[in-house]
């Protein structure tokens, strides 16, 4: 019987993602491990060298590089269930109770395991709000309670026996203490202009390979934005009966940053 706390490999849409090198580089060692051969091998190898059996991963990064995406598409893989932790569900107005609510999470998540074949996934999304930089203690009522929560958080990593993901967009705020805790830390960043363009024409077929180069070259954007701009042009399609033109795309991609506007120069490439 399913729980409904759980997303499971079913409920899961299978996407075709695309990694930079590097990325790719830095999840190979992680794909491996998560099938249930390669991962009851793994942990029973550690335990026999008395280390840490669980796999952690930081996944971090720009918004809308597939960080979240990468973790449910590794679980629709390898037929894994995902508990996913709000991070709001982890704080509590009362102080005291968000270290209980933190301590429940790991509690659920191996009872989850104890009652499924195939161990779960725990994944922390956009976990920066609990394991950003530490206050000073007697700051305030506030600090202290975040201090507590990393506390109890850093206590259940060093000893996690599991498979647990944490995405977030804002490593340099992070603690420093969090760095030794996550096995794996994968740095996501825009795709390349040869993936970026393989995106564009995936999300909008109607671009001709020049025109999806024109795209990736001028505009660092992430899949996110990428989807932006697709949604935009199917909104766009439906409401005045045509298909958008090339020149109507590139005014989406034009203004889909308020900040400021593409100077045409990638950067970071």
């Amino acid at each position: 019987m399913k729980d409904k706390r759980l997303i499971y490999s079913d409920q899961i849409l299978k996407r075709n993602l695309l990694y930079n090198t590097s990325e790719a580089l830095q999840l190979e060692p992680i794909k491996k491990s998560l099938s249930n051969t390669a991962f009851s091998k793994l942990q029973s190898r550690l335990k026999s060298k008395n280390m840490s059996t669980g796999i952690t991963a930081l996944l971090y990064g720009a918004p809308g590089t597939g960080k979240t995406e990468t973790v449910y598409q590794l679980a629709k893989k390898f037929n894994r269930p995902v508990f996913k932790v709000e991070i709001s569900e982890t704080k509590s107005m009362w102080f005291g109770e968000s270290q209980k609510l933190v301590k429940k999470v790991f509690t659920d998540y191996y009872n989850f395991k104890k009652k499924h074949k195939t161990c779960p996934i725990l994944l922390f999304n956009e976990a920066d709000a609990i394991i950003g930089k530490r206050k000073n203690t007697g700051s305030s009522p506030i600090a202290d309670t975040e201090n507590a929560i990393q506390n109890v958080l850093l206590e259940e990593l060093e000893n996690f026996d599991g498979i647990l993901f944490a995405t977030s967009n804002l490593v340099a705020n992070l603690d420093a203490a969090f760095e030794r805790r996550f096995l794996f830390k994968v740095k996501f960043e825009n795709p390349n202009t040869e993936n970026a363009a393989e995106i564009w024409r995936n999300k909008l077929p109607i671009l001709s390979v020049s025109e999806a180069f024109k795209l990736a070259s001028q505009f660092s954007y992430s899949g996110g934005e990428m989807e932006n701009i697709a949604r935009k042009s199917l909104m766009d399609e439906i409401i005045f009966g045509t298909k958008p033109d090339f020149k109507r795309i590139l005014s989406f991609c034009e203004n889909e940053k308020w900040r400021s506007k593409s100077s045409g120069v990638r950067i970071g490439y």
